[in-house]
This record gives structure tokens, C-alpha cells and sequence, in this order.
């Protein structure tokens, strides 16, 4: 039997020393750690901004032999392959809806003067790993204008794209050659532009005090990270988009139809992961059309007709996880691979309260089958959770937001 090489094996000859390419003979070598680097991990981030009826949601008994509730039993099929959380809130975040804003960034305190926002999860893991794909993440939308889940590290709101077919169009159809050219003279402009800031502001940064110079690093920082995308976004410009058999989608215009139009993004997500053309998805589905019937007060028929549209919800979202768990990647299901999280940012939009969140997390290879649940009064942090997705995805993150540490009760794979 033939002794595996070291990966830190060397040509040595003539004072020269080259390093060997990744070997078959190596493989022995390589620890379960470096092997779970190399599977593609995904995230998607899923909120629908009007709250979910706890009632409805939440399991009575904790553990691995919880009851589905009623909700729950619209994803009976995933039970092994999702946890529910209860009892956990985003420390802080408060203001009632004014804490949609703060779903993935869990931003303290939305509703106050001067509010700034932080970075959000999947800007966080997209700084990391978006190079691995054409689209460092996309930002999704079905919502009126202006809606987002994702921020950048300055705070600032990133666009979302709210039209599945427009999505369809980026992803999948390609531009004449002219076009590309076009697209790869803007970008190389702006990487132009950004060469000059740089330099302005290094000269700048000679004159400034230290608080403002290390305000200068991180801008510098951003800028240096934003070169980087460009230059990866030049060269995937010159490579072919994927080829897929589907259509392209048509747009539903009436915002009552919120859950077709939600089944109509879910769909294209689904090619968008399958095709790896993108591995960290935002997505903001905004149930405003149902505002008025979330202050329920209590009535049975009010309730009955919110639950009606929820459970439309839920339906969607089963889809979604089939749609996944269907698809195949290296003998593994796509749903192993992609952690999918679903929540909202009240416990009861009946009392405008944002604690105690319906949050489930689905996939992405963790030990599922279970509903986690915290103390409903003293909640648990829900960006525990966050940390833990990052480390899923390969992120060796300390902290995140106000993570104290990383989900109790939640393990990998």
C-alpha cells in the first residue's frame, strides 16, 4: 500500500521549490474539517414582516416528540429536516414594525432619532464567500418599493429586486456581445473611480486625528472589499450563464395575490441555488394587504380569515423545501446543503410586540427534529442562531450582532 503525501509536500531541485498540485495520493490526508469545506453550503433568509398567529404556530411540548401545530403540519413532511424555535427575540429590537428593518441585522432600537443600522447576516456571509459564485447574494423583495432585509456594513439599505421575472432574466439570459461589453467598461469605470478615491483619501488621512483615521481604515476597508467584487464580477462577465429548461416567469401585478407572487420567487431561488449562480439569498415578503386583519381584537371570523392567508404562507414555503429536498448536488439533497430560515419580526402583530418569535430554520445540514424552546418572558438571543449559520457556512466568526455565543441545543452535522 502506497504511503499518502503530505499536502505540504515540496519539489526541491536546483534551489528551486515548487509546491505540488492537490493529488489523488493526498486524500488520505485530508481531515473531516477540510472535507466539509469543500461541500457547498447555501442560506436563505426568508421574512414576512406582519407576524405570524402564535397560536398557530408554536408547538406546545419542547423536544424531538412535539406535536405539529397547525402550521406545522403544512411542513410535516420536513419534520426530521427543521427546528422550531420559541422563547427567542433579537435583544433590543424593538419599535413594532419598525423592527422589520432589523430581522437580519439585530440592530438595537429601530425606532429611535438617529438610528443606524448594522450589517445584515447575508452581507456578513457574502463578504466572506460571495466570490464562490456570479452573484455575491441577492437581495429579494416582494413588497412595495424601498423594502429590504439586507444592509451593508455602512448601514445603508440594499435595493431589493421585487419582480421574479426580472430575477429570471438576470440569472439566466444572456446579454448580446455588445452588452457584455458594455458591462465590463462600467465596471472597470468604477473600479477607475474607486483607484482615485483610494488615493485621495490616503493623502487625506495624513491630516486627520486618530478617531478619524481609524474611521478612514474602515472606509479604505470597504473600498478595498468593493474592488474585489468588481474585479469578480469582471470575470464572471466573460463566462456563460447557466442554461435552465423553465420559463420565465410572469409577473402578478395585484398585491393581494401575495402568496402566488411569493410561489413565483421561490421558484426562480430555486433555479438560482440549483444552477450555484448564487448561495446566499434575502428575502423580503411584505403581507401589508393583510394589515388590518392582523388587529384582530380577538374576533373568530377576523382570526379564521388571517389564517387563511398564513396558511397560504406556509403552503408556499412547503413548496419551496420540496423543490429542494427534490433537487440532487453530489448524492446529497440541495435542502441539506441550504439552511433555510423563516420568521418574522413580531411575536403578535395584534399587540405590536417583538418578542418571543415564530423562527424555524430548515436544512443546511444541522441535527433537526426538534422544537427548541426558551423562556417565552426572558427570551433567548436569537443571533445566537445567526452565529451558529455562519459557522455552517464555514464563517469562523466570534460573534455576530449580539450573539453571546452560538445556538443552545442547535448542532451540526
Amino acid at each position: 500500500m502506497l504511503k499518502p503525501l503530505n499536502r505540504r509536500t515540496f519539489l526541491r531541485a536546483a534551489g528551486m521549490t515548487m509546491a505540488l498540485p492537490m493529488l489523488d495520493a493526498m486524500e488520505a490526508k485530508l481531515g473531516a474539517a477540510e472535507k466539509a469545506k469543500a461541500i457547498p453550503r447555501r442560506m436563505v433568509a426568508i421574512q414576512t414582516n406582519m407576524g405570524i398567529l402564535p397560536q398557530f404556530f408554536f408547538p406546545e411540548k419542547a423536544g424531538k416528540d412535539y406535536e405539529l401545530s397547525p402550521y406545522l403540519q403544512r411542513l410535516g413532511a420536513h419534520r426530521k429536516e427543521m427546528s422550531i424555535f420559541s422563547g427567542v427575540s433579537l435583544p433590543g429590537v424593538t419599535g413594532s414594525h419598525a423592527a422589520e428593518k432589523c430581522f437580519l441585522t439585530g440592530t438595537p432600537h429601530p425606532e429611535r432619532g438617529g438610528f443606524r443600522n448594522w450589517i445584515s447576516l447575508d452581507q456578513f456571509a457574502a463578504e466572506q464567500m460571495g466570490n464562490q459564485t456570479r452573484y455575491p447574494s441577492l437581495v429579494l423583495a416582494m413588497s412595495s418599493e424601498g423594502a429590504t432585509l439586507s444592509y451593508t456594513r455602512s448601514g445603508a439599505p440594499i435595493p431589493a429586486e421585487r419582480s421574479p421575472k426580472k430575477v429570471f432574466q438576470t440569472l439566466f439570459l444572456q446579454g448580446k456581445k455588445e452588452e457584455v461589453a458594455a458591462n465590463i467598461e462600467a465596471i472597470k469605470q468604477g473600479r477607475s473611480m474607486l483607484d482615485f478615491v483610494g488615493d485621495q483619501s490616503k493623502r487625506l488621512n495624513r491630516s486627520l486625528s486618530k478617531t478619524d483615521q481609524a474611521r478612514m481604515d474602515q472606509y479604505l476597508s470597504s473600498v478595498r472589499e468593493l474592488e474585489k467584487r468588481l474585479q469578480s464580477s469582471e470575470e464572471w462577465e466573460y463566462k456563460p450563464k447557466p442554461k435552465v429548461t423553465a420559463l420565465p416567469p410572469e409577473d402578478i401585478e395585484d398585491s393581494r395575490e401575495f402568496v402566488k407572487k411569493t410561489k413565483l420567487m421561490f421558484d426562480v431561488m430555486k433555479l438560482a441555488l440549483e444552477t450555484d449562480s448564487s448561495r446566499i439569498i434575502s428575502l423580503f415578503i411584505d403581507t401589508t394587504v393583510i394589515h388590518n386583519i392582523t388587529h384582530h381584537g380577538n374576533r373568530p371570523e377576523m382570526i379564521a380569515e388571517l389564517r387563511s392567508k398564513e396558511e397560504g404562507q406556509f403552503d408556499v414555503l412547503n413548496g419551496f423545501l420540496n423543490g429542494l429536498s427534490e433537487a440532487k448536488e453530489e448524492g446529497q439533497s440541495l435542502l441539506q446543503r441550504t439552511m433555510v430560515l423563516y420568521g418574522t419580526c413580531m411575536g403578535s402583530a395584534n399587540s405590536h410586540s417583538n418578542v418571543n418569535l415564530p423562527v424555524l430554520l430548515a436544512g443546511g445540514g444541522f441535527k433537526h427534529g426538534q422544537h427548541l424552546a426558551f423562556d417565552t418572558k426572558n427570551n433567548y438571543p436569537l443571533s445566537n442562531l445567526y452565529l451558529s449559520m455562519l459557522h455552517r457556512l464555514g464563517i469562523e466568526a466570534k460573534d455576530f450582532s449580539t450573539s453571546k455565543g452560538t445556538m443552545t441545543g442547535l448542532e451540526m452535522v
